[in-house]
């Protein structure tokens, strides 16, 4: 199994016969899941998603990666939230944070479109002169301002430097299968395109065409992280409490109700850094609804240690931590003797940083246990493509069950509305010229 999940460091805090009251509650969840009855049951095409997959657009994807790999020095992913953290945070963790920078062979992965700042826009675009550049626009709708925008500068720019023909054979659109504004532009012009499925929402859908083409670009190897998540998919797919993505979902929720309503997700593995980000989103907007849900927080230890570790350690206990254990680093390094110990290291000499690490890792569980901090560990074999598909499987299906065990839908984000229709109405967007007005008397008086 790829995911463990370790809880001897939860004892203080949980007793067992805790998980055998709730669990009645994990066999609900789990009933509306499987058999799509639960809120949101539109958008759990994820669910069987690792087996039942449109092999055709697979094989597609394939040959746009290598299109793109043999003629681009650089691919340029537009999106925002789920559109492009799960691929950022898989290329990272598979090929190394410092991916952009290491010469592999493959193209250069830049990401624009998660915000609307003109100096980040400014600056992928500077990275991208001189070379030769295919653009991967993800958007279901074509109108999300953050990757529209940033689409209408690329897609210029393209055409700038290849002509409207050249540049057509360079932009791939990843959009709704039937509809929609990048919908009816893709078809008019002719570029290639992918399909968000209509029953996965943003957040879960790392492993459709939305993260599966700029990962094959990057030469990550999206047969075996399917097959990860594929493995996950029948391990996990019975409710009992050997279950352990099931027993973290229920274990989460206790502690939760026992006054511990932020999650801090730790790694000790930098790589795994964009993995946390892809985590916030995926538990911050599946769970924090109707003034509920656990608040999802992130560390990447040793490096937090020296700032927010003083806070886990000593600040306010309304927390709790999981632990991302990686077993296998993608690689390590023996510490070597000095002759005169100038450092007073040499009591490492013959050790592996590995070691090192996991000595951290462990005395820092044990410190923040007996600081009143409840620890869960999952462990993980390694962030090789099938272990990261397994996780991403995993967290996916716990964070559906934890949503319908706090008595929410895990599957909408009503609340990423409500910023939306202020800024369209303070940029003066067409229909929104009461709100407008009523907005602005606010911000003239505030």
């Amino acid at each position: 199994m790829s995911v463990r999940l370790e809880t001897k460091y939860l004892a203080p805090f949980v007793r067992e016969e805790e998980v055998d009251f709730l669990f009645p509650q994990v066999e609900a969840a789990h009933r509306l899941l499987e058999t799509a009855n639960g809120p949101g049951s539109d958008y759990v095409g994820w669910l069987k998603l690792p087996r039942d997959y449109d092999k055709s657009e697979f094989a597609r994807i394939k040959n746009a990666a290598a299109k793109i790999a043999k003629g681009s020095d650089v691919l340029v992913v537009i999106g925002i939230g789920g559109s492009y953290l799960g691929a950022r945070a898989v290329i990272e963790a598979v090929k190394s944070a410092q991916y952009n920078l290491k010469p592999n062979g493959r193209p250069q992965i830049f990401f624009a479109g998660s915000s609307v700042s003109g100096a980040a826009l400014n600056d992928v675009l500077e990275l991208c002169e001189g070379k030769d550049v295919s653009v991967n626009i993800i958007s279901k709708s074509g109108t999300t301002t953050e990757p529209a925008v940033a689409f209408r500068v690329f897609r210029d720019w393209l055409v700038a430097k290849y002509g409207v023909e050249g540049a057509k054979e360079r932009i791939f659109a990843t959009t709704d299968g039937a509809k929609g504004t990048l919908k009816e532009l893709a078809g008019r012009e002719g570029y290639e395109t992918f399909v968000v499925p209509d029953d996965i929402g943003g957040r879960y859908s790392v492993l459709t065409a939305v993260g599966l083409l700029p990962l094959a670009v990057a030469g990550v190897d999206i047969d075996a992280l399917m097959a990860g998540a594929a493995q996950a998919m029948d391990a996990l797919s019975v409710c009992d409490k050997t279950n352990d993505c099931y027993r973290w979902a229920a274990l989460r929720n206790i502690l939760y109700r026992k006054g511990k309503t932020v999650e801090v997700l730790a790694c000790y593995e930098p790589d795994f850094a964009l993995m946390n980000e892809w985590y916030k989103q995926l538990f911050g907007e599946s769970e924090g609804k109707d003034q509920k849900g656990i608040f999802p927080a992130s560390v990447v230890f040793t490096t937090d240690l020296h700032s927010m570790g003083q806070y886990l350690q000593d600040g306010r206990r309304q927390l709790f931590e999981t632990v991302v254990d990686v077993k296998n680093p993608r690689s390590d390094r023996v510490i070597e003797p000095a002759a005169e110990d100038f450092d007073g290291l040499n009591y490492l000499a013959g050790k592996a940083l590995s070691d090192v690490n996991r000595a951290a890792m462990q005395g820092t569980v044990l410190a923040h246990a007996d600081g009143g901090v409840p620890v869960l560990v999952l462990e993980v074999d390694s962030l090789g493509e099938h272990d990261l598909g397994y996780l991403i499987y995993f967290m996916e299906k716990a964070c559906a069950l934890s949503g319908y065990l706090l008595g929410v839908n895990p599957f909408n984000q009503p609340g990423v509305e409500s910023y939306k229709q202020n800024m369209f109405a303070l940029l003066g967007k067409p229909g929104y010229e009461a709100q407008r007005q009523q907005l602005l008397g606010r911000l003239a008086t505030e």
